[in-house]
């Protein structure tokens, strides 16, 4: 099977290709930088596999959630690439990329085990999903949204009692203390990448996932990307006023 994967949901760019003799596969700066090189960056990476566009089987891009830049620069460039080959396209969740990243890295033998992955949203936030997996197949059991980083913990689905168990993401080293409570189960830093989603891309094409290219969407999940002047002034004046409280002589009292 001939595949090209990318994502570019996070800060890291990440593409490979498949071929069945070999995976070739590259990184670089990935959000809104991406938009710059992912094309140049995909050709050429077909070029060193001998693979054409026509060739491909299916074009796999990470379809979020994640950096909002970074998510349409994948829709966009894998409709285009799609379009213009007559391939199928397969979103392919950056969540669950993640943990299956994750799994190859810190547990590649479990038979089978539960991932809660999460990436970081900005904005005090975080996206996760709990996904489980039983050696052929993984199984959403929470799909993915935003979770305050204190949350998390209550949030998640609690872990069977065999298996094999971890958080995996890139929260670790900006929530650190937040997600202290996490530590009881190993916590993985990790994030989705394209040979991960080359690992998921078999299952999820026998499943039915692969879609025409107009029909490639991003999941945002979060359905804006900053907060409005309204919302920014309310904030600032609130924060203005607990200053003023904090400020005045009977405050301590």
């Amino acid at each position: 099977m001939n595949l090209l994967a990318f994502d570019t949901s996070t800060d890291a760019l990440s593409i490979a290709v498949a071929r069945q003799d070999g995976v070739w596969h590259s990184s670089g700066p990935g959000g809104a930088q991406a938009s710059s090189s992912l094309i140049g960056s995909v050709m050429d990476l077909l070029g060193q596999a001998g693979l054409r566009l026509a060739d491909l089987d299916a074009i796999c891009f990470g379809s979020g959630p994640g950096s909002f830049t970074g998510l349409r620069t994948a829709c966009s460039v894998a409709q285009g690439l799609a379009f213009g080959a007559d391939v199928p396209v397969l979103p392919v969740p950056s969540l669950l990329a993640l943990a299956q990243a994750a799994r190859t890295d810190a547990a590649p033998d479990a038979p089978q085990g539960q991932i809660t992955a999460m990436l970081d949203a900005r904005m005090d936030e975080l996206y996760a999903a709990t996904y489980a997996f039983d050696g052929a197949r993984w199984t959403v059991l929470q799909a993915p949204c935003l979770v305050a980083p204190e949350d998390l913990a209550h949030w998640a689905m609690a872990p069977p009692a065999t298996g094999w168990h971890a958080w995996a993401g890139n929260g670790f080293g900006v929530y650190a203390e937040r997600l202290r409570p996490l530590s009881a189960l190993p916590c993985i830093t990790a994030l989705p990448t394209a040979m991960a989603m080359l690992q998921l891309a078999p299952a999820l094409l026998s499943a039915g996932q692969a879609v025409p290219a107009s029909q490639a969407l991003p999941l945002y999940v979060r359905d804006k990307v900053a907060k409005t002047t309204l919302e920014r002034a309310a904030e600032k004046a609130e924060k203005e006023q607990l200053l003023a409280r904090n400020a005045s002589p009977g405050a301590h009292a």
